[in-house]
C-alpha cells in the first residue's frame, strides 16, 4: 500500500498548465510537459540561451503576464514550461552561489551569457573565501572542489527527464520506510526467545549455538533484502514503466537542485548510487538492530536505535562544527539523492575525496564485523533462571 501510495505522489506530483490557464497531473501531463521540454533538447549552448532570454522577454511584455488576473498569469506561464528548466539554471548561475532569485533572468544581458559556465566556477571560488566557510576546508580540498568544478564537460545537455526527479525525490521516503518497517520485522529474531522464556530449549539443541544462531541471521539478511529490492523494483518499475527514462544520461547539474554540486554523474549514475546506497544502509542499521536484540533482549530496543540514530542528525544540523561527523552517519546512505548536493569532502593524507564513496567503505565494513560480533554475543548469551 505504502508503494502505491508514493507511487501516486510521485507520478501526481508533475503539473503541467495548458494554454488557457488550467493545471493538469498525471501521466498525460507528463506527456504533454515532456513535448514542450523537448523542444529545446541538445546542448545548451550561448545561442540557446540567447533564445531562452528572448522568448522569456516576449513573455514577461505580454498582456497576460502583466495582468491581475490569476487565470492569465498561468497562461503567460504555460508558454514559458519548455525552457523553464534552462531559465533555472541561468538565475542560478547569475546568483551568489547561497542566494537563488526566481527573477534574475529578468535582468541578465545577451552580452552576459557567456558567462554562464564560468559563472560556477567563480561563485564556488568566492564562496569557498567567505568569511562563513573559509575556514571549513583546507587549501587541498577547495582545490579539491574547484577542480571537479572545472573537469565538468561543458556545454551541458539538456533532456527533459521529470520522470528521474521525481523519482530520486521519493525513492529517499521509500529508503527510510523500508529500513523502519524492515527493523520492525526483524527486531524479535534475537530477543523472542527470552521473552517467550524459551531460550534453554533453544540453546539445548545441538545446533542451538552454532547453525540455528546462523540460520538467524541468514533470515534476517533475507527478508531484510527481499523486501528491500522488491519495494525498488516496484515502485521504479511503475514511474518509469508510467513516465519513461527520459532523460537518464543528462547530468545532475541539468536538474532541480544539482547545479552546484560537485559530482560529475548522470541522473541513472544517482539513481544506481541512490538505491545501492541505500541498500547498504538498510543493511547496516537492520544488522544493528538485530545485535541490539540479541543484546538487550529486546525487540522495542531494537526498533528505537535505528529510529534514534536517524533523528540525532536532525537536531545537530545547526551545529557547523559538526557537519562533518554529521556527514558520515549511516542516514546520509538513506538519502544519497540529497547528499550528493552537500559540500562533505575529507582529506586523507594528501587525498581528497567526496563523502559518497566513504560512507560506502565505512558502512559496508561495519555491516561485516557486526555480523561475526552478533553471532558471537547471541551465542555467549547465558539461559534465563
Amino acid at each position: 500500500m505504502a508503494i502505491v501510495v508514493i507511487s501516486y505522489f510521485a507520478i501526481g506530483s508533475i503539473e503541467y498548465v495548458d494554454s488557457s490557464g488550467n493545471s493538469h497531473t498525471g501521466i498525460t501531463a507528463y506527456n504533454r510537459l515532456k513535448e514542450v521540454k523537448n523542444e529545446w533538447k541538445g546542448n545548451i549552448t550561448e545561442s540557446v540561451l540567447q533564445e531562452v532570454l528572448e522568448e522569456n522577454n516576449k513573455i514577461k511584455s505580454s498582456e497576460e503576464y502583466l495582468s491581475k488576473n490569476d487565470t492569465e498569469n498561468n497562461i503567460a506561464y504555460s508558454r514559458g514550461q519548455g525552457f523553464s528548466d534552462i531559465k533555472d539554471m541561468i538565475n542560478r548561475s547569475f546568483c551568489d552561489f547561497q542566494e537563488y532569485d526566481y527573477y534574475r533572468v529578468d535582468t541578465v544581458t545577451p552580452t552576459e551569457l557567456g558567462n554562464f559556465y564560468s559563472n560556477r566556477i567563480d561563485n564556488l571560488k568566492k564562496w569557498l573565501s567567505s568569511d562563513s566557510v573559509k575556514d571549513n576546508y583546507t587549501k587541498q580540498e577547495k582545490e579539491y572542489l574547484v577542480e571537479k568544478y572545472e573537469e565538468m564537460q561543458i556545454p551541458f545537455y539538456y533532456e527533459y527527464a521529470g520522470a528521474w526527479t521525481s523519482l530520486l525525490y521519493y525513492l529517499p521516503v521509500l529508503i527510510m520506510l523500508i529500513m523502519l518497517v524492515g527493523t520492525f520485522l526483524i527486531s524479535g529474531i534475537f530477543s523472542d526467545e527470552f521473552r517467550l522464556k524459551a531460550d534453554s530449549i533453544f540453546f539445548s539443541t545441538v545446533y542451538g549455538r552454532s547453525k540455528a544462531i546462523r540460520s538467524k541471521i541468514v533470515a534476517g539478511f533475507v527478508c531484510i533484502t527481499a523486501i528491500y529490492w522488491i519495494s525498488i523494483c516496484c515502485f521504479s518499475g511503475v514511474v518509469l514503466g508510467c513516465l519513461g527514462i527520459d532523460g537518464a544520461n543528462c547530468l545532475i547539474q541539468t536538474s532541480l537542485g544539482g547545479w552546484k554540486s560537485f559530482y560529475n554523474i548522470t541522473l541513472l549514475q544517482k539513481f544506481l548510487l541512490t538505491i545501492i546506497g541505500g541498500y547498504i544502509g538498510v543493511l547496516f542499521m537492520s544488522t544493528l538492530s538485530m545485535l541490539v536484540s540479541a543484546k538487550m533482549r529486546s525487540s522495542v530496543l531494537a526498533v528505537i536505535v535505528p529510529f534514534v540514530i536517524l533523528l540525532v542528525p536532525s537536531f545537530l544540523s545547526d551545529f557547523s562544527v559538526l557537519s562533518k561527523i554529521l556527514g558520515l552517519l549511516p542516514d546520509q546512505l538513506l538519502q544519497i539523492s540529497s547528499s550528493v548536493n552537500y559540500f562533505n569532502v575529507y582529506q586523507i593524507g594528501s587525498k581528497v575525496i567526496g563523502a559518497i564513496p566513504i560512507l560506502f567503505t565505512i558502512y559496508l565494513i561495519c555491516y561485516f564485523i557486526l555480523l561475526p560480533l552478533l553471532y558471537r554475543i547471541y551465542k555467549k548469551s547465558e539461559l534465563n533462571s
